[in-house]
């Protein structure tokens, strides 16, 4: 550890405006900046941020989300002392948290939407919140997170139109899978669109690049897919819900299985092995959540399907269930 002492001692910086530098001065606190080095030393001079806390937070970075039930005046007084410690571990460790950034979104029909207060300053209110570049609302439905996508996606279509002449096949389908389909399928396990509104919203997008190709214009859509050789971003959706399944499942995610699924134990013999209980739900909101949508398609799976070793090998078994089986991987 002498060595990462060194590195650490006797730092000093300097500001420099249109020319003019300032004096240097000795820098006592803080990580490096840009550095092999700074993450994990950031992590270690954050870890023992929660712990004091009575509630759940999660971290990532320097970004940190504290959460927790409010049924009752009892509960907003626990979340409002985290809020607390964590002033304090912020003025004892002289890493201040930004308040005019810190907010609060209440979740649920029946919440109280109690006040919270950091310092002396009370928290804004918000309907919606960006996370790690998911937009989530308070009503936790996918609408404002596929708006933004299919902004993102459209402006990045439109670019290559614009900037592109030669619109052969084989380049637009190289931009339109590196640059605007990456849009429409981040991280979409957690916000996947369950209404009819929100899935004509993305696939709108995918609709217009194949209206871009010269000789195509005139044909219906679906044979535009199968001649470019591209499925509908629902199917991809779904597929996508099956890999990420296989992938806990085999261990091969840093997600357990066990955290979303329980594995069938009963004595039924039809189906595979890995089958997964299925749960009731009240709501479409838990419905169609990731853990309750893939468990129907999950099921009817095929024997030889799940014993896959690799998820290449998986994938292949996926093709196949898409050739055998008409309309598997639709809603």
């Amino acid at each position: 550890m002498v060595w990462l002492k060194e590195w650490l001692s006797e730092r000093r910086q300097r500001v420099c405006v249109n020319g003019c530098k300032s004096a240097w001065e000795a820098v006592t606190s803080g990580v490096p900046q840009g550095s092999v080095l700074g993450p994990i030393l950031f992590l270690n001079y954050t870890n023992d941020l929660d712990s004091n806390l009575v509630g759940s937070i999660l971290k990532f970075a320097d970004d940190t989300k504290l959460f927790g039930k409010a049924n009752n005046d009892y509960d907003r007084q626990t979340i409002q002392r985290d809020l607390d410690s964590l002033l304090k571990w912020s003025d004892k460790w002289q890493m201040p948290f930004n308040s005019s950034k810190c907010v609060v979104t209440h979740l649920g029909k029946g919440n109280q939407e109690f006040t919270y207060f950091m310092g002396n300053q009370q928290l804004d209110t918000v309907d919606e919140e960006r996370d790690l570049g998911i937009v989530i609302t308070n009503n936790l439905k996918p609408l404002r997170q596929c708006q933004a996508a299919y902004a993102r996606a459209s402006k990045s279509l439109i670019l290559i139109y614009r900037t592109i002449s030669y619109k052969s096949p084989d380049i637009l389908l190289k931009l339109y899978k590196t640059l605007v389909r990456p849009h429409l399928e981040y991280c979409v396990s957690a916000w996947s669109p369950h209404y009819l509104k929100d899935k004509v919203l993305l696939e709108r997008v995918q609709y217009r690049l194949t209206r871009m190709i010269r000789g195509l214009g005139k044909i219906c859509y679906e044979d535009r897919l199968e001649y470019l050789g591209l499925g509908t971003l629902e199917k991809r959706r779904n597929r996508s819900d099956l890999l990420e399944v296989f992938r806990m499942f085999k261990g091969l995610s840093l997600t357990p299985f066990d955290n979303f699924f329980t594995l069938n134990t009963s004595a039924d013999t039809r189906g595979h092995s890995a089958k997964i209980v299925k749960n009731r739900c009240r709501l479409d909101l838990r419905l169609f959540f990731f853990s309750e949508r893939v468990i129907d398609r999950w099921n009817g799976l095929h024997q030889w399907i799940i014993d896959s070793a690799t998820v290449n090998s998986f994938k292949n078994g996926l093709e196949h269930m898409k050739k055998t089986r008409m309309g598997y991987f639709k809603d």
